[in-house]
């Protein structure tokens, strides 16, 4: 689908330079010589590289809607990571690579969203949040305040997290996936 150069919004994937962008900022610039312009930040869904790109209005690019597909989560094998469709049972391969950081929270069951362009996997969203055991903490130093002081905490998935003082080595905890951050003690 074609779209006019200065229509691109944060989030849209386009095709440009025979190879697959994600916009994530763009700004419209009217420059008081020459006629306005878009200027659009770009990152490359497979690689990652970032590229700043100008964008006329009378330019158009071609906009790619991508597939988004339920799965579920079954095991890793090496730095391969292996998801079934879920309405197919089809068994996709993704790379660790293109999950990133998340990676350490995939869990047996876990339900993620895969974004698919011509039926080739491009990217996994996680879900928001979900349940890690401690099995690390350190104790606690008589005299901090509860309110403000945190400790840091190892998760049985090998994430480093700071949690409140009241965290003890055993307990399960709510993790924000996207910024690993502490929520709340997971109810039993």
């Amino acid at each position: 689908m074609k779209i006019n150069g200065n229509a691109i919004k944060p989030g849209n994937v386009i095709r440009h330079n025979g190879r697959l962008w994600v916009a994530s900022k763009t700004s419209h610039v009217k420059p008081g010589k020459g006629g306005a312009f878009a200027q659009v930040e770009l990152r490359d869904i497979r690689d990652g590289t970032k590229l700043n790109e100008r964008f006329r209005s009378t330019e158009s690019v071609e906009r790619v809607i991508l597939d988004e597909v339920e799965c579920t989560y079954l095991y890793a094998e090496n730095d391969t990571h292996i998801f079934m469709h879920s309405e197919s049972f089809e068994q996709i391969s993704i790379l660790e690579d293109m999950i990133g950081e998340p990676v350490a929270f995939l869990q047996g069951g876990m339900r993620v969203s895969v974004s698919m362009y011509e039926a080739e996997p491009i990217s996994v969203t996680m879900p928001d949040q979900t349940i890690v055991t401690v099995i690390e903490a350190d104790a606690v130093v008589k005299g901090q305040t509860a309110s403000s002081s945190y400790k840091p905490a190892i998760a049985d998935n090998g994430v480093r997290i700071m949690v409140p003082p009241f965290i003890e080595t055993g307990t399960r905890i709510v993790v924000k996936i996207e910024d690993q951050t502490y929520v709340e003690r997971a109810k039993d």
